[in-house]
């Protein structure tokens, strides 16, 4: 079967791998290279063939995650970090060729090659970081946002780089193609953004208007890979290409629903990059010079997030930033590989130096997931030696907070409890990350920290300690859990409502004695069945009655309720024996321009008018003197009986017999004689 076969061992060896590393807690990605190492040609055993074949199709998938990725961000995400970007990159990428000259130096090497070693691991790795950012629910806040303005850029310069170090002899030669690639990019970069933002958004509203989805699919995907070729052609990155088609597609209508339609190939073909990623790596050589491996692998790592972390503190970026953006970028990048080929192809640098990149890269990426997912806990223990350190606040009163409630996470779930404590007037406080949620919360008035709640330093500054009220809306139960313990440190006795995501985490919820959960899969639940039964013409006291059973028999049978929600759920269904019922008047109503006091109903049907709703408005308890109208929505308790007769009578009168003249009476008596 050729390709399909290789392509099929692939698949399943990341599938066990992947499930082995879900057992272990570790990122999905390492699963997925492990298969590539174990399916390689190094490891002997089961062996990938077409090896070249799944590195191009790997390639595609680089391309549709960075199309995945401009359809997310738009040019206006990227412009709070432009400067960073477009200087500090190139401030970067000098100071991490002077690193590898260092250590080129100290490692014996010639001043060529000392070079071509500091290009090389000048560039980081778009694909790990990005796939590392999505697995831990990084991507969209600030620090995302500066390392991947730094990656555009890194991937920029990567042409230039395949230009001049190959010509390092004959600069004037190398200074000319330079120049000719210059002219093409702004060229092609001006033309996508200037007919691409009028011309991609038409041509997806008329695929759009014919209404099929499989055509809708292959036109995104279509215009992701077809202007990274483009892209490719004029000698730019194909990945870069694809990336820009997103960004400009995103513009449009269409960018959501073409996100969540490329998800899937995106995720089966970066499957195969990272397989792939492992296939390059030899124990063998590994394990022949280890010492020398590792000791690359610690002066670049080291090396290189340091230089990350200070320009990102030399921009002004404070708090967690520059310790995510060293702890993100200070691998070796795919594009790397590329560079080590032309500088092998052209004999600038020897087989050794390109097998000890190669397995320096690879080992850098394998640990960029477990490096990066320190960020927290060594940002927690830099805030307890740096305690000076403001945080981002925005929106406090002067007099700051007391009895306020703190919300941990200002997504769409966080912003809809901050709206209805705003409309009541109780204060509050939304602890954020994501800076496109804080400018949310910052248009509309709130009071928002940049932090990770996580931390106790960020929740003292919230006030947790005089707070009334903690609502975890986060969804990790990491981070739920670690916002919890430190929150009941600081203040014991307060009462919290945390998002359950999964029911396996009852228990830790329980020790923590945190009790008001919400489960959004049961209540999504609880609504369908509401509305199912409405259709099927379920009387709607019975569907509250059903509902509310099912909700109480689910947590009764999980949780150790306090009182307070065995009273909630006494009232609930209290409220279900009142039998409310609403009736809209109809224009031949005898109520109409009738007050209640003057109808009698109470005393003619034996049921209450407790509330009118007029014009989308609504009337509740109306007196005596409340005059009906028609098309007023009437809700009224009592029994059946007393509803019913309240129908017959005000709703769907019976028609009056005419009054009749003494013949036809007369009429009448003979014929019924």
């Amino acid at each position: 079967m050729g390709i399909a076969t290789d392509i099929i061992l692939v698949v399943l060896a990341a599938f066990f791998c992947g499930l082995l590393m879900q057992r272990l807690r570790q990122p999905l990605i390492l699963g997925y290279i492990l298969a590539g190492v174990i399916l390689g040609p190094h490891t002997g055993g089961l062996t990938i063939k077409e090896i070249h074949e799944i590195e191009l199709l790997a390639e595609i998938g680089v391309g549709l995650l960075l199309f995945a990725l401009g359809l997310e961000f738009s040019h206006n995400d990227l412009k709070p970090v432009k400067w960073v970007a477009l200087i500090g990159t190139v401030l970067q990428l000098t100071l991490t060729i002077a690193l590898g000259i260092g250590i080129g130096r100290l490692m014996g090497w010639d001043h060529k090659t000392c070079i071509w070693f500091g290009a090389l691991i000048s560039l980081s790795s778009t694909m790990v970081l990005l796939k590392t950012l999505m697995n831990q629910g990084w991507l969209g806040t600030l620090s995302s946002k500066v390392m991947i303005g730094m990656l555009i850029v890194q991937d920029l310069a990567v042409v230039p780089m395949m230009i001049i170090l190959p010509l390092m002899n004959d600069p004037a030669a190398g200074m000319t193609s330079l120049g000719q690639a210059a002219v093409k990019a702004a060229l092609f970069l001006t033309c996508m953004f200037v007919l691409g933002i009028k011309l991609l958004p038409w041509l997806m509203r008329q695929i759009a208007k014919l209404g099929s989805r499989e055509l809708f699919l292959l036109a995104i995907i279509a215009i992701g890979l077809g202007i990274g070729y483009i892209t490719y052609l004029v000698g730019l990155s194909f990945a870069l290409g694809a990336f820009i088609a997103g960004m400009v597609l995103n513009e449009s209508d269409y960018g959501h629903q073409a996100l969540s339609d490329i998800i899937p190939l995106r995720d089966v073909f970066g499957l195969l990059f990272f397989a792939s990623v492992g296939m390059l790596l030899d124990p063998g050589f590994l394990f022949r010079n280890l010492g020398t491996v590792l000791l690359l692998v610690l002066l670049v790592s080291l090396g290189k997030g340091c230089i990350f972390a200070s320009i990102a503190w030399l921009f002004r970026y404070g708090n967690v930033i520059p310790l995510a953006v060293g702890l993100g970028l200070f691998q070796v990048g795919e594009f790397s590989f590329v560079l080590a080929r032309i500088g092998l192809s052209t004999g600038s640098i020897s087989m050794d130096l390109y097998n000890m990149v190669l397995t320096t890269a690879v080992v850098t990426m394998i640990l960029t997931p477990l490096v990066s997912g320190q960020t927290s806990r060594l940002y927690a223990i830099k805030k307890k030696w740096f305690q000076k350190e403001a945080l981002e606040s925005i929106n406090f009163p002067d007099e700051g907070f007391e009895h306020h409630v703190v919300i941990a996470g200002g997504g769409r779930v966080g912003l809809q409890i901050a709206t209805s404590l705003h409309r009541l007037g109780i204060s509050f406080v939304i602890v954020e990350l994501d800076q496109r949620r804080i400018e949310q919360a910052k248009l509309a008035g709130y009071a928002v920290i940049y932090g990770d709640a996580s931390h106790e330093i960020v929740l003292n500054a919230a006030s947790i300690a005089t707070a009334s009220l903690l609502v975890v809306t986060i969804p990790g139960m990491v981070e739920s859990q670690a916002i919890v313990g430190h929150a009941r440190k600081i203040n014991s006795t307060l009462p919290m409502v945390a998002r359950l995501s999964d029911p396996d985490f009852l228990d830790v919820f329980n020790e923590l004695a945190v009790t008001d959960l919400v489960y959004p899969e049961l209540e999504a639940g609880l609504e369908m069945t509401r509305q199912a039964l409405l259709v099927l013409n379920v009387p709607v006291t019975e569907i509250h009655r059903q509902t509310e059973s099912l909700r109480r028999e689910y947590y009764s049978s999980r949780i150790n309720q306090e009182s307070s929600y065995q009273t909630l759920a006494q009232f609930r269904g209290a409220e279900q024996q009142f039998d409310l019922e609403w009736l809209a008047l109809p224009a031949d109503s005898s109520l109409l321009d009738r007050t209640i006091g003057e109808s009698e109903i109470r005393k003619r049907t034996g049921a209450s008018v407790v509330g009118v709703l007029r014009g989308g408005r609504l009337e509740p308890n109306p007196g005596p003197q409340y005059r009906f109208q028609e098309k007023d929505q009437v809700a009224l308790i009592g029994s059946g009986k007393a509803r019913d007769a309240f129908r017959t009578r005000f709703v769907f009168p019976e028609p009056v017999p005419e009054p009749r003249s003494g013949e036809q009476v007369a009429q009448v008596a003979l014929d019924s004689a």
